[in-house]
């Protein structure tokens, strides 16, 4: 048997277990309660007993379903199923040990499943930009996700985090409520090259925020960038070996009040120290497709991003009620990203029906752009092959503009489960004007143990 799968198979046993044991200590209310936050419920009031000490336990699940209804590379229709499964604990070291202002946290992730849009969206050759099941991705294998402590100095006015975790956690940061990836988290990490690692990957890494005041605060970040964490087998990986250079990200975050309502608002830029190849010229500063030299190789590669989330209404004096409005854009080094820049705005609104005040339903468009350079550089590599057939395999694609639109509805099942179906439109899948434009029926499930 394969690895992957005994990884897979051992945590789902485990976790199935531990539910078991769990919910056989809660009171029988508790367990499998729609008002709990938990499905396993409070075990008896020891949960809760356990978060007072400074143990928060965490566990959860997000699994998603990807069907190609139409169009696409491949219109056989098919679906696939990608899931993850989380275990970390949060920890008050100030509660536990009497350590003032300072906390900890572990967490473990396992992916496993397929994605619908490797090869039935998207041309095999090419890929899509984006991806009809975010959750999917970075190997089907368990992985240390998070391994940090926090402490808070000069009454709160400094933050410092330091250990395992990566940069979206604290930068770029954005929910991922949808399930198609170009509205979900940290969109830097989607479309900066190999150096900027999302979830559920880890980095050595340091964060320093100031507050400036209530509404506004400014952070740096130091994160190791190393390629081999990426590699299968190395989701427990703390050595530096084969680190390339440093991902330094720097923000100033804005959380005002509008009318009563909160909003944040985010401005950040990224550098790479690492050596980055060009996209298109080789060390002569010539077309490499034509030459057959080698890339030309930069020094670091940088790129900024903004994040706007402003709540435009309540419902009926409701404030957990009502639209909301969010948007990305980044914007990328030229010379050395494949993607050079990207944008999309999301609404949704919660708590729609008074029947159903915790349900939302949401709606989102986005855009991703090839760089102009990688489009000229395939052309380049194709006159040079003598190929101009889209249907022989030595064609390189030309890529140009995605676009991806969602529509969801998020049933608020208990507050423990959300259940969420959705309809995909994908534009131009890969950016590759040969390929028809895809329809995919998702649904999403989000539940915590």
């Amino acid at each position: 048997m394969k690895k992957k799968h005994v990884n897979a198979r051992l945590i789902c046993q485990v976790s199935a277990a531990a539910a078991l044991v769990l919910a056989g200590n809660a009171m029988a209310a508790d367990a499998f309660s729609s008002d709990s936050k938990w499905m396993t419920g409070d075990w008896g009031g020891e949960r809760t007993k356990l978060i007072e000490q400074g143990i928060d336990i965490k566990a959860d699940y997000v699994g998603e379903v990807g069907g190609n209804l139409h169009g696409g590379y491949n219109d056989d229709k098919t679906a696939r199923y990608a899931d993850q499964f989380g275990l970390g604990v949060a920890l008050d070291l100030q509660k536990l040990w009497g350590w003032d202002n300072t906390q900890a946290k572990i967490q473990l992730t396992n992916r496993n499943g397929y994605n619908i849009s490797n090869d039935r969206v998207g041309d095999p050759r090419a890929g899509t930009l984006s991806s009809s099941q975010e959750v999917y991705g970075r190997g089907h294998m368990v992985r240390l996700t998070q391994l940090w402590i926090q402490h808070q100095f000069f009454d709160n006015k400094l933050d410092v985090k330091a250990g395992y975790f990566g940069e979206g956690e604290d930068f770029n940061t954005f929910p991922c409520d949808f399930q198609n990836l170009a509205f979900c988290g940290s969109q830097v990490g989607n479309w900066a090259t190999n150096i900027w690692y999302n979830w559920p990957v880890s980095q050595a890494a340091i964060r320093v925020k100031y507050n400036i005041n209530d509404e506004l605060y400014a952070q740096i970040g130091a994160y190791n960038q190393n390629p081999s964490q990426l590699e299968h087998g190395n989701g427990f990986k703390l050595s530096g070996s084969g680190t390339a250079g440093t991902v330094l990200p720097v923000e100033l975050v804005w959380s005002p009040k509008v009318n009563s309502l909160p909003g944040e608002y985010r401005v950040g830029y990224y550098k790479s120290t690492a050596d980055a190849n060009d996209v298109r010229e080789d060390v002569n500063g010539f077309d490499a497709a034509t030459t057959g030299d080698a890339y030309k190789t930069h020094s670091s590669k940088h790129g900024y991003w903004f994040v706007a989330q402003q709540q435009l209404t309540s419902h009926n004096g409701d404030a957990s009620r009502g639209l909301n409005i969010a948007a990305n854009a980044t914007f990328h080094d030229k010379d050395t990203n494949f993607i050079d820049n990207y944008q999309s705005v999301m609404f949704v609104y919660k708590g729609p029906f008074d029947a159903r005040p915790k349900d939302d339903v949401g709606i989102g468009a986005a855009r991703i752009h090839v760089n102009d350079d990688v489009k000229k550089n395939a052309e380049l590599l194709n006159a040079s092959n003598g190929v101009s057939d889209y249907d022989n395999p030595v064609f390189s694609p030309i890529r140009d503009t995605e676009y991806n639109y969602e529509i969801n509805y998020g049933f608020h099942v208990t507050n423990w489960l959300t259940v969420r179906p959705n309809l995909q439109y994908i534009t131009h899948p890969g950016g590759v004007d040969a390929v028809d434009n895809a329809l995919v029926a998702g649904l999403k499930i989000q539940s915590v143990f």
